[in-house]
């Protein structure tokens, strides 16, 4: 039995998980699903406590984690980084996978037809950089506050995201990073850049500075296939290439530890908690986040249904408001287990 953990989390968490994991559920593939619900902002509230060891131990156990979102007005900003930043840097999740595919033409937002079919892979270094929270505050609270974030890199984190990236490629890889500017970090990138080019020497590979990579993916995002960058540039960049393949409510994301597999599963977009008990979040990023999952534990085929089967709910506008459709969250959910099952009605699976 494969042993998913599963964290519905706060605002519209819990409900596009339900989706997620509903839809899993329905292709029958064995995962019993460990539902840790208690790991809210409600309860850190209460206690004080994110996540506790108990809960650790229990995720860091499992084969792979599906997250819904974490995030809640009410909780400092201690709360979430508690959470995700724990698991990402005590799992060692120093990869973080953010595929975007056009969902359907007319969700693009771009004016040229031919320029609209974004497939591309955002590869960002997940475990340093700005968010390793290296630096501090001087006099805080006074008009002589000084406040440092420092940027790290190592040799060890800049060549296993860059090596990782190269093997995942199918078209490209390009580098974007901002070297002219970022003297120190930036050597560094360009030194472990020109080994991985030598390593893999059949690989088309380009590097791009993070402004001209900004503006290359709105004018073409067709010309990226894989775009490897440390973590800072990787949130803001991932972020884009949502938009461009339909939105952030329908894109997908994994943290990886490239070294013995596990991964933890998450929707790019955030709690939302203005939209949470309303009925109206969209669940195609947490359903196309258990396609990653179960893809990534060697049920491709699954995967592929699922896609299919979203796909086709989003050509038929049955969808949530924010994609052109009427349906509820459930409704919009129930919607793509419907294409599923009738998929493998017709296919005898």
């Amino acid at each position: 039995m494969t042993r998913i953990a599963v964290l519905p989390g706060d605002g519209i968490g819990p409900e596009v998980t339900a989706e997620a994991v509903q839809t899993l559920d329905a292709l029958a593939l064995g995962f019993d699903f460990d539902v840790l619900e208690h790991v809210n902002a409600d309860n850190y509230l209460k206690t004080g406590i994110a996540l506790s060891d108990n809960d650790f131990e229990r995720i860091a156990t499992s084969d792979a984690v599906l997250l819904g979102a974490v995030g809640d007005p009410r909780a400092d900003l201690a709360y979430a980084r508690d959470v995700l930043l724990r698991l990402r840097f005590e799992l060692d999740l120093y990869v973080n996978y953010r595929p975007a595919t056009l969902c359907h033409d007319r969700l693009s937002p771009l004016r040229e037809a031919s320029r609209r079919a974004i497939d591309c892979l955002v590869i960002r270094e997940n475990t340093e950089g700005l968010y390793a929270g290296i630096g501090g505050r001087l006099r805080p609270a006074t008009t002589y506050e000084i406040a440092i974030d420092a940027e790290t890199s190592t040799y060890h984190g800049v060549s296993r995201i860059l090596e990782f990236a190269f093997t995942v490629a199918r078209r490209s890889v390009c580098l974007v990073d901002k070297s002219n500017a970022v003297r120190h970090g930036g050597a560094l990138w360009q030194r472990c850049w020109a080994e991985a080019r030598e390593k893999y020497p059949a690989m088309p590979a380009r590097h791009l500075y993070v402004d001209a990579a900004v503006m290359h993916l709105v004018h073409d995002p067709t010309a990226f296939d894989v775009i490897v960058t440390n973590n800072s540039y990787g949130d803001i960049l991932s972020d884009l290439t949502a938009e461009l393949a339909g939105g952030l409510g329908t894109v997908g994301s994994a943290n990886i530890n490239g070294s013995n597999g596990f991964g933890l599963f998450e929707p790019v977009h955030g709690s939302a908690p203005d939209l949470a008990g309303q009925g109206r979040a969209d669940p195609i990023g947490a359903v196309l986040t258990g396609a990653l999952l179960v893809e990534h534990l060697g049920h491709d085929d699954a995967a592929r249904a699922i896609r299919a089967a979203v796909g086709q709910v989003i050509a038929d506008r049955q969808v949530t408001p924010d994609l052109g459709g009427h349906l509820s969250t459930k409704d919009a959910g129930a919607a793509i287990r419907a294409q599923l099952s009738g998929a493998q009605r017709r296919t005898g699976t």
